[in-house]
């Protein structure tokens, strides 16, 4: 029993460190994209604004991001202890080509700080690799 408690944690660990692990890979992995393969991997960015050496695109993930566990209980008790957050993605792209990713907005779940932006980078993290 108690082995079998260790392998949960153990693994429960690692699938939460993947969540926050994927979105902080990519802020290098997609540095050096072209423009055309980070709309191509990430889809129409909601905001673009232009800038005299550049652009800026903006993803937004404005849907909350549900906490990986919710417990539910009798009479409409529900408690949610992961949280939940957003993510948007900003990509700063110079001559065409990503220069600098970062995230913003509230992101509060168990799985980490950036566990909101996963779906955001995921596609492109596929496609880089």
């Amino acid at each position: 029993m108690i082995r079998l408690r260790g392998k949960f944690s153990l693994l429960a660990a690692l699938l939460l460190c993947a969540c926050t692990s994927l979105p902080t890979r990519a802020r290098h992995d997609l540095i050096g994209v072209t423009r055309s393969d980070l709309i191509a991997c990430a889809g129409v960015p909601d905001n673009r604004e232009l800038l005299p050496d550049g652009e800026v695109l903006e993803w937004r993930q404005d849907q909350q991001v549900q906490g990986p566990l919710t417990i539910k209980g009798p009479l409409s008790l529900e408690m949610d202890l992961g949280g939940h957050g957003t993510c948007h993605m900003v990509a700063r792209l110079r001559s065409g080509v990503v220069s600098q990713v970062e995230y913003t907005g509230p992101s509060a779940t168990l799985g980490g700080p950036y566990a909101a932006c996963r779906p955001l980078v995921l596609a492109c993290e596929r496609f880089v690799l």
